[in-house]
């Protein structure tokens, strides 16, 4: 008896609990219930704690509401110019209404495939391949408002297409690499010949801008050293010709005696005889009575004391009036006996030498010292 109470107690328990679980349904987030009673539909259980009628109501189906992503396979796929393409698709929609999706298709997700598959080849159908390849987002807007509009009755919105992928056949895609290696290389080819033509112009242009500006330089230069040396003989000129007048007057001032003659004939002689060339120096015969009457005469030199008692002291040169050697003889004397030995000497030491103007010219007055003795 009590072992069958306890059977009993727990049927009834076991009963209690598959009673509730039959009574309170618990719908997750963002998901939504369908309640059918007899297989009619009943209501919609929203997320939450939920009762219905045990062994009456029954959730048939269990809808996401959330956005869902789904990728298909890729499917072949014919341009217009008969080349078969191999495309991957994603879709990306939500169930707005579970009735639809629920009662209008049996199966949404595989629905959406089918109807994504036929679009897109309507769409690629149209295009070349090089248009395929290039038009991505106008076959993703296409996809969609189709899709969008199809599947609006099914409780799903369709929010974007993507494309994951398309692959050309490998014939095709190699084809396609030689074009575009072909095209880059001419692209670089072109760009080397701009650059090299660039090059050329810019160093011409430098070539020539050098050219110009080492052509006015030089003038300038030149016009410069030209001006210097210009300027440079000018001044050398004008000292010459302020030396030889200084010492022109000086001598005309000094007005040279006998003494000074002699003294500038001694000097002149070793200068005879200097040079390589010279080996032999011939000495004239008239030399010796010149050296004669010069010795006399600067025996008798005015103005040099014959003894000296005590220090020397200068004498007095004579009046400082210049005298005119044309009233002097004797100076007159001396001075054509000195220059007449001096040429003789010059002549005999160098025999193709030509005689000097005052050696041969009797106008030139011998009492005048020749700029070149």
């Amino acid at each position: 008896m009590e072992l069958a109470l306890l059977i009993l107690l727990a049927l009834l328990l076991l009963f209690v609990v598959v009673l509730l679980a039959k009574t309170i349904r618990i719908v997750p987030q963002a998901r939504a219930g369908v309640v059918e009673r007899f297989g009619k539909y009943l209501k919609t259980l929203p997320a939450g704690l939920n009762v219905v009628v045990p062994f009456v109501d029954r959730v048939r189906y269990l809808i996401d509401l959330r956005e869902q992503v789904v990728s298909f396979p890729p499917q072949p796929v014919i341009t217009e110019d008969n080349l078969t393409v191999s495309i991957d698709t994603v879709i990306y929609f939500q169930v707005t209404d579970p009735i639809a999706a629920t009662y209008e298709i049996s199966n949404y997700i595989q629905a959406v495939e089918q109807l994504t598959m036929t679009t897109l080849r309507n769409i690629v159908g149209g295009m070349d391949l090089e248009q395929t390849l290039t038009s991505r987002e106008e076959i993703n807007n296409g996809l969609r408002g189709v899709l969008d509009e199809a599947t609006g009755k099914w409780g799903i919105r369709v929010n974007r297409v993507e494309i994951k992928g398309i692959d050309p056949p490998p014939s095709i895609k190699d084809a396609m690499e030689k074009q575009m290696r072909a095209d880059r290389d001419k692209r670089a080819l072109i760009l080397t010949a701009e650059g090299q033509r660039q090059s050329a112009i810019l160093t011409a242009e430098g070539n020539k801008q050098s050219s110009i500006l080492n052509a006015e330089g030089d003038r300038e230069s030149q016009i410069l050293r030209a001006q210097a040396e210009r300027e440079s003989a000018i001044l050398r000129a004008q000292g010459e010709g302020q030396a030889i007048q200084t010492v022109f007057q000086a001598i005309h001032d000094g007005q040279p005696d006998q003494s000074l003659l002699a003294y500038q004939y001694l000097q002149m002689m070793p200068k005879i005889a200097e040079g390589d060339a010279n080996k032999v120096w011939i000495v004239p015969s008239e030399i010796g009575k010149a050296l004669e009457g010069l010795g006399s005469t600067m025996n008798s030199l005015q103005g040099i004391p014959q003894q000296v008692d005590g220090p020397i002291k200068r004498v007095d040169m004579g009046p400082s009036t210049p005298r005119e050697p044309a009233t002097d003889p004797q100076l007159r004397e001396t001075s054509a006996a000195v220059e007449a030995a001096i040429a003789e000497a010059a002549s005999a030491a160098n025999p193709g030498r030509s005689a000097t103007p005052t050696e041969t010219d009797p106008a030139v007055d011998p009492g005048e010292v020749p700029p070149d003795q």
